[in-house]
């Protein structure tokens, strides 16, 4: 069964608190994620960027203040989030679109950066969704990708564990009003691949210059790479 129904509902009832629910989980640290996110898509001066799962909109604004003159496209397939985008940056002329990262609405080789946050561990087949991507970069393109991911079996892992069991959805109940959709949240994270396994996902599906750094005591990896 896909996941993409019950993911597009959840991410529908969230929106309106999503933002602050991310800045109390991440300890405010989800901005500095995102301008690291920004920095790696490259150049894009006089081109365009995609950011897929765009949700409430931090990374495509980001890319709207940084490079005024890039054609900026926000896309998410919850119309609740776009809605929230759209409310949020009014002053900026970025382009919101609905769609489905599995099957873009775009033609070959036309961006020269895909970003996304918070996308793969929420698809039914990671390795679809960045074959989706390549196709659209053009060469020389960046993909950019922000996302949770397992944390390694060390010391802190008991303590990181109950933080994601217990912390997070009481947090999400407290916060976002929301318990169910958390505890969906930091499920998906644990069940999610592994930084090093995800990379080899971007290299099969064709990027080349894999790389990625870890945060937040191991638990957030962004992941880059160059078609």
């Amino acid at each position: 069964m896909s996941k993409g129904p019950g993911v597009k509902k959840m991410f529908d009832d969230i929106a309106r608190r999503y933002d602050l629910m991310n800045r109390v989980m991440t300890l405010g640290r989800d901005q500095h994620w995102r301008r690291f996110v920004i920095n790696k898509a490259g150049n894009v001066k006089n081109g365009s960027v995609l950011d897929l799962a765009s949700g409430t909109g931090d990374i495509a604004a980001l890319f709207g203040e940084t490079v005024s003159d890039a054609l900026v496209i926000g896309a998410d397939f919850s119309l609740n989030m776009l809605r929230e985008a759209k409310r949020r940056f009014t002053d900026q002329s970025i382009c919101w679109q609905a769609c489905d990262a599995n099957n873009l609405p775009y033609q070959d080789n036309v961006f020269n950066a895909v970003t996304f946050g918070y996308l793969l561990r929420n698809v039914d087949d990671s390795l679809v969704v960045l074959m989706e991507v390549w196709r659209v970069l053009a060469p020389g393109g960046k993909i950019v990708c922000l996302d949770t991911t397992p944390p390694e079996k060390n010391i802190l892992y008991p303590f990181i564990r109950l933080y994601f069991r217990y912390g997070i959805p009481l947090l999400g109940s407290l916060v976002a009003r929301d318990k169910s959709a958390y505890a969906y949240l930091t499920g998906s994270t644990m069940d999610f691949h592994d930084a090093e396994s995800l990379a080899d996902l971007f290299r099969e599906a064709g990027f080349q210059q894999v790389s990625y750094e870890k945060f937040m005591l191991g638990t957030i990896g962004i992941h880059w790479g160059t078609k």
